[in-house]
């Protein structure tokens, strides 16, 4: 059952990652890549993005395998947004080697008709005022679920503000939570960030797994799949999302949401790049899905 479509807009981008002592250039990246892979495998996926004329052609491939409609894909002429990142040892931290803007530095979303009535939105990370444009064009009072980073968190805090205000969900790993909350105790702070508006956040804390809370006093608490070795954790949070809003979509409980999204997560780290999440089977994601099941608590 693929249920409601998804509207997925954010970043497309060409990336650049150091890993040890590895230089992996010319990877497909981008939160909306990652997010239409892990939501595409599910559903049917409206994506809203901008590229350059430079963007290759296993790119188009991509987007025209895991999405479903690609009306609001614009290819613009000049470069695709470029990012490069260094991993340090522990993989929680990393560097930023370069951003180069190109086409994406103009970026501002124009729904077509079909996209301003979607009924689920994942809003991945992008500045609050693209997120804030695109709720504004929604016509069909859908689901909106924002993720955001530190970087909106510290330089663009009102704009950030305006939209948890107008959003149903917000994914945000732990330390973005404490870092907008000031506060320490995972349960203090997502009730300041209840507070803020969404009613329901989802705070994700990478090798500790993630816990989802609402403002009717739910709380659920998923582990982690064990993974043999982290090789290249760019993307798992977006992974993370589309797998999310995925299984919401197909009309399956927030339970089975961080199910999905944890396991697809899992299988985008053991990877560089999209290539094993990619790559990934049904077979392989449910089997994954069957473990962490065991691994929730309420």
């Amino acid at each position: 059952m693929r249920g409601d479509s998804i509207l997925i807009v954010g970043s497309i981008a060409i990336d650049t990652i150091e890993i040890g002592t590895e230089r992996y250039e010319n990877l497909l990246g981008g939160s909306t890549t990652y997010a239409t892979i892990a939501a595409g495998k599910y559903s049917d996926v409206n994506v809203v993005g901008v590229i350059g004329t430079d963007f290759p052609q296993h790119g188009h491939d991509i987007y025209n395998k895991y999405a479903a409609n690609l009306i609001d894909f614009k290819v613009e002429q000049g470069k695709t947004f470029s990012w490069g990142g260094r991993y340090r040892d522990n993989f929680d931290d990393r560097d930023t080697l370069f951003t180069e803007l190109g086409v994406f530095g103009e970026f501002n979303p124009k729904l077509s008709a079909i996209n301003k009535n979607q009924q689920f939105v994942f809003l991945a990370n992008i500045h609050p005022s693209l997120q804030d444009s695109v709720i504004d064009q929604c016509q069909a009072n859908p689901i909106i679920v924002i993720d955001t980073m530190n970087l909106w968190i510290d330089t663009t805090h009102s704009e950030l503000l305006t939209v948890l205000s107008k959003s149903d969900i917000l994914l945000i790993n732990e330390s973005e939570a404490e870092m907008l909350t000031d506060c320490s105790n995972l349960d203090d702070t997502a009730t300041t960030l209840i507070g803020l508006g969404p009613p329901m956040v989802v705070i994700k804390r990478g090798s500790n797994g993630a816990v989802l809370y609402s403002n009717m006093g739910e709380k659920i608490i998923i582990g982690v799949y064990p993974i043999n070795k982290v090789v290249d954790p760019t993307g798992a949070g977006d992974t993370f999302g589309g797998g999310f809003v995925s299984a919401l979509a197909q009309g399956k409980t927030y339970e089975d949401a961080l199910v999905l999204g944890s396991a697809l997560a899992s299988i985008c780290v053991e990877g560089v790049g999209i290539d094993a999440l990619e790559k990934a089977t049904i077979v392989e994601i449910e089997n994954r899905q069957n473990f962490l099941r065991d691994k929730v608590t309420s």
